[in-house]
């Protein structure tokens, strides 16, 4: 990757404006936190769910999946038909991840979601629909107003902007009754098998049971810390955990972020 951006961070409100100014109706859809995955913590979750994010630790093992990945792409689309509706894109840009997994998110939920008629999200989304996944990973690199915006969102956090970081976001999106990991450093999406937007928390099932299945390193979602995002219609009521601030914390406390 040549072109490196500021990371986004995993805050909600740093990502309501963010896509709020790039056109999702403020009133329709946000970002917030979900402080676990124990099911009376779900349970607060507002539905339904559009996509959850993940942010998780890199190590060295996910690069050589990475290139594993590059390389067997077009064997492993063969092994399972993927819906023509998935939006997906690869990432070519360092640190761009965050956005990438907004992008997915929002990509997949146009359906559901009105998007500002003129809006830049509307207008991205129409101009790369008929591209490929890396057409629209060239595209993106080299549209500024993205650049600038994600530039402004990512200055906007609690913590210090650094380019040199170890974390990557990934999203899980229900597309046609599927549940699909959508990660820009892998050649395609991936499915889970089926699921819906009332059972899209079902996530928790692949961190907790199947670790090896999502497509993520064994000792890395068991003993490093992670935060989760994901995404619903209505907004979270004022209570606000004890531990709201902390951007990475336990597996048994996990973070999710809605839209």
């Amino acid at each position: 990757m040549g072109k490196r951006w500021i990371p986004l961070e995993a805050n909600p409100d740093v990502m309501n404006q963010f896509i709020w100014g790039l056109g999702v109706p403020e009133g329709d859809a946000q970002f917030c936190d979900v402080y676990g995955l124990d099911d009376d913590l779900l349970a607060m979750v507002p539905q339904p769910v559009l996509a959850v994010l993940l942010l998780y630790p890199l190590t060295s093992l996910d690069e050589e999946e990475k290139e594993e990945s590059g390389a067997s792409g077009a064997s492993a689309a063969g092994a399972k038909d993927l819906s023509k509706k998935v939006y997906f894109t690869k990432q070519t840009v360092g640190n761009a991840c965050g956005t990438i997994g907004v992008i997915h998110a929002i990509g997949n939920a146009t359906s559901q979601i009105k998007l500002v008629e003129g809006s830049y999200f509307e207008k991205f989304y129409k101009k790369t629909a008929d591209m490929d996944p890396v057409q629209r990973a060239a595209f993106l690199e080299e549209d500024d107003e993205m650049e600038d915006a994600h530039s402004v969102a990512a200055s906007a956090g609690d913590t210090d902007a650094n380019v040199d970081v170890n974390e990557h976001f990934v999203c899980f999106s229900c597309v046609d009754g599927e549940l699909y990991e959508l990660d820009g450093r892998k050649s395609e999406p991936i499915s889970h098998g089926p699921s819906s937007p009332e059972t899209l928390l079902q996530v928790k099932y692949f961190l907790e049971f199947c670790l090896l299945c999502i497509h993520f390193p064994f000792e890395i979602c068991r003993f490093l810390p992670l935060v989760m995002l994901a995404v619903s219609f209505t907004r979270m009521f004022g209570a606000v955990a004890p531990f709201a601030n902390k951007r990475f914390i336990n597996l048994e406390s996990l973070v999710l972020l809605f839209l």
